[in-house]
């Protein structure tokens, strides 16, 4: 059992100042794979200088050598994409084809954010365009300075992609705190920085969990800038920390996505469709389509061959090349999903598909993909974030219905819209409340567009130039032409 009692800091393995210590599970297996330190404010305070010390000379270095880095990045990632691929399979419980997809990611990100950072240096100085004569007016883009990235479970690696590459592009040094839930995959970009010679301070790797690394990272007056991903509550408690000293903060919350299926769809690939957005990675997707919104004229079938491929799920060991869906990546998130489950039944929700229907591997974090029929929109498990393979469906008369029940909430992350006519689906994708939105085809997350949503899904915007500008300060200089 691999044991990690120190932090990288400075380009060093240094020992954390904490005693604490905290178990890495095989979710599948249901075994401690590792132990990591828990973390310590003094950790923070170490990392916080380390960073300090090195940003102005990361600035000073140029956003064409920082694309160099950062292409460095992708390669190294490239070249462990197979041992890293198992690794994020064993530590999260995901299945192998989800990880590679997630390498594949965070490679591409990589890579986007190094051309991203050589345009920066391209445009800095730029004229501004300008109605008085007499006048040049010029502008640039500095790094917001020292950032504190805080990533989420789910899809290690892939998240801090989206939060070191445009960080470190747009010249920021960074302490990066990965998730204590699954801290082994993200422990290869310390060894990365390390072979391609980033210098020492620009990336500081912390190991702990909220009380050891994430509040006092919260909380410390050297951070300028922080981007959590995660829970509502937690994001909350960053967003109040960083109002200490008006800090930037951006925050990606999560969503309840809907995925709309219209009266010309296509059933079976409606069908195809509607399942990768809710079971990929085992539900536990920050824009998983969990309320499904049908046509009533095609709502039958579709339940019909939902509920097909539902059974037709291989659930078991992730790293078996034939599973499907693997287990949820903690006992606490299984237990989570249990309670909504046992929810519907005191609601006496009518189950297309759930646990009746299902006999579970013998072991690992599993819960039975689920779908509700006719879900009240009161419900809990239409209304909240449920993270796991649970699907609501509610069916609708009209079009216009449709739009509004899948405006009717809180989130608005994501989005799907189902249609035989494309121009119709689009029409109808430019009517919804979420920041991303798919027409006729599964999820897909390119580097180029933005990611981040409406009301409580959060604020602020990863990826594209959006992620860029999310790390830079805008400065004009004016004065006579």
């Amino acid at each position: 059992m691999q044991k990690i009692d120190q932090q990288f800091i400075n380009n060093h393995w240094v020992a954390s100042q904490s005693q604490r210590r905290l178990a890495v599970m095989d979710p599948f297996r249901e075994t401690v794979i590792a132990e990591v330190t828990a973390g310590d404010p003094a950790d923070v305070g170490a990392a916080v200088t380390a960073a300090r010390q090195a940003q102005p000379a990361w600035e000073a270095l140029g956003g064409n050598a920082r694309g160099d880095y950062l292409d460095a990045f992708a390669e190294a990632l490239s070249a462990r994409r197979e041992t890293l691929t198992r690794l994020s399979s064993t530590n999260n419980g995901k299945a192998l084809m989800e990880a590679g997809i997630d390498l594949d990611d965070a490679i591409a990100c990589y890579r986007y954010y190094a051309g991203q950072a050589r345009a920066l240096e391209a445009r800095q100085g730029r004229l501004v365009e300008h109605a008085m004569d007499g006048v040049e007016a010029r502008c640039y883009e500095d790094p917001a300075g020292v950032v504190g990235l805080i990533a989420p479970w789910n899809f290690p690696l892939v998240t801090s992609a989206w939060k070191l590459a445009p960080a470190l592009a747009a010249g920021c040094t960074a302490v990066f705190k990965s998730s204590e839930v699954t801290p082994l995959p993200e422990l290869a970009l310390a060894d990365i920085a390390l072979e391609i010679g980033l210098p020492a301070g620009v990336l500081n790797l912390l190991n702990g969990d909220g009380d050891g690394i994430g509040a006092p990272l919260s909380q410390h007056p050297g951070i300028d800038k922080l981007s959590f991903t995660g829970s509502n509550v937690v994001g909350e408690k960053i967003m109040q920390a960083a109002a200490r000293g008006v800090r930037g903060v951006s925050l990606e919350l999560g969503g309840k996505s809907p995925i709309l299926v219209l009266d010309d769809a296509d059933v079976e690939q409606a069908a195809d469709w509607v399942m990768a957005g809710i079971f990929f990675n085992s539900g536990q997707i920050c824009s998983a389509t969990s309320r499904l919104i049908v046509h009533e004229a095609i709502s039958e079938p579709l339940y019909a061959a939902l509920g097909e491929r539902i059974d037709a799920l291989t659930l078991g060991d992730p790293l078996d090349e034939g599973t499907d869906m693997g287990p949820m990546t903690s006992e606490r998130q299984r237990d989570a999903v249990l309670s909504y489950l046992a929810q519907a039944e005191r609601e006496g929700l009518e189950a297309v598909r759930d646990a009746r229907h299902r006999t579970l591997p013998d072991q690992g974090f599993f819960v039975a993909p689920a779908l509700y029929r006719d879900v009240p929109t009161d419900s809990r498990l239409w209304r909240e974030e449920i993270f796991g393979p649970v699907l609501c469906a509610r069916s609708v008369a009209s079009e216009k219905e449709a739009i509004a029940l899948a405006n009717d909430s809180a989130f608005g992350l994501a989005a799907t819209v189902i249609s035989g006519d494309a121009e119709r689906a689009k029409r109808v994708g430019r009517a919804l409340r979420a920041g991303s939105i798919w027409f006729n085809t599964e999820q897909l997350v390119l580097p180029e567009t933005g990611w981040g949503g409406f009301g409580i899904s959060g604020i602020g915007r990863e990826l594209g130039p959006w992620g860029l500008a999310g790390y830079l300060e805008v400065k004009h200089i004016v004065g006579p032409a």
